[in-house]
């Protein structure tokens, strides 16, 4: 009996010393000078005659920093939504090909993702206050009306955006995930896996930041070095894995606002989508179409859930014929 108590007690100890070490990598993985934010507060405020690069978007009560292109241009406005665990970074392949052909370009970095728009508590990174961002944003941008493209996290914000906002978006292009809709009940019901975990007090932050962040690194090896630096740039501040992952620990609060989130869209909607995507399958798609009252189209693509980085010239070009082309 005594053996079995020195092998539990030792077992304990291992495993006490394991969590004490990923607890003490992840917190060694920190930026705590936050040369992000430094660099993000030296940026030029938006302002009329606006030069293509980076910003800050005073909106909503927040900063928020994002990427402009064209806004000279004679064309309509579009806006750009990122996804988990990117930045606007990630529509660098689009901005340039959008602005080019006379449109008004701006992807933000969203909720969470902009040291200026970081605001502590789970409730503030329910869907409807991010849905709020956007639409404060475009306000600021002068964007009566616009284009609306969106992935992952970005692409459920635009899916609810377009749902509660009709009369601001011309068109709406959703990246990898299906309208929300279609996946409020199973994701109460039996959420996966990977949200299991990222709901989890602690424990994803811990395992995202071990190791010099070792499994955000492999999460970025089709990012460019660029991408990939400002990604982990951002994530590597104090706090902003926690903002990042409150998207998912607001699903709760989420679910409550269900009927704002699983509405009719009449704006017209590309689907895109990789034949790999989780989350898509054939019941989803014939519940989405159901709930897109407008023109609609869907494009299935030989990719896994980053398709603009997979597929970028089969998307790009996708995207910019249904701007051009809705129906």
């Amino acid at each position: 009996m005594k053996w079995i108590f020195r092998g539990l007690l030792a077992l304990l100890v291992v495993l006490a010393l394991g969590v004490a070490g990923a607890l003490a990598s992840a917190y060694l993985s920190l930026d705590r000078g936050h040369a992000h934010s430094a660099r993000t507060a030296a940026l030029p405020r938006l302002a009329p005659g606006q030069a293509d690069g980076l910003v800050q978007i005073p909106a909503n009560g927040m900063i928020f920093r994002a990427r402009v292109a064209g806004l000279g241009n004679p064309g309509p406005a579009l806006i750009l939504l990122h996804g988990f665990p990117q930045t606007s970074a990630m529509w660098e392949p689009l901005i340039g090909a959008a602005a080019a052909q006379g449109y008004r370009v701006l992807a933000l970095d969203q909720r969470g993702y902009s040291p200026g728009a970081r605001p502590e508590g789970v409730d503030a990174y329910a869907v409807l206050e991010l849905v709020a961002d956007v639409v404060a944003v475009a306000d600021a941008a002068g964007f009566e009306r616009f284009h609306l493209v969106g992935h992952d996290w970005g692409c459920v914000v635009g899916w609810v955006t377009a749902i509660r906002h009709p009369g601001r978006v011309l068109t709406w292009s959703g990246l990898s995930i299906p309208h929300p809709g279609t996946l409020l009940s199973d994701i109460a019901r039996d959420p996966p896996t990977y949200i299991r975990i990222n709901t989890a007090p602690l424990v994803p932050e811990t395992l995202l930041a071990f190791n010099g962040m070792a499994r955000l690194r492999g999460i970025y090896a089709r990012a460019t070095p660029a991408q990939r630096d400002e990604y982990l740039a951002v994530f590597s501040e104090p706090g902003a894995l926690t903002a990042a992952l409150d998207w998912y620990r607001a699903i709760g609060a989420s679910l409550a606002s269900g009927e704002a989130a699983s509405g009719p869209v009449s704006t017209p909607t590309l689907f895109v989508y990789g034949s790999r995507e989780f989350w898509v399958n054939e019941d989803a798609l014939v519940r989405q179409r159901k709930l897109v009252t407008g023109p609609y189209r869907e494009l299935e693509v030989d990719a896994g859930h980053f398709v603009l980085e997979e597929r970028p010239d089969e998307v790009v070009a996708a995207v910019l014929e249904h701007l051009a082309h809705p129906r």
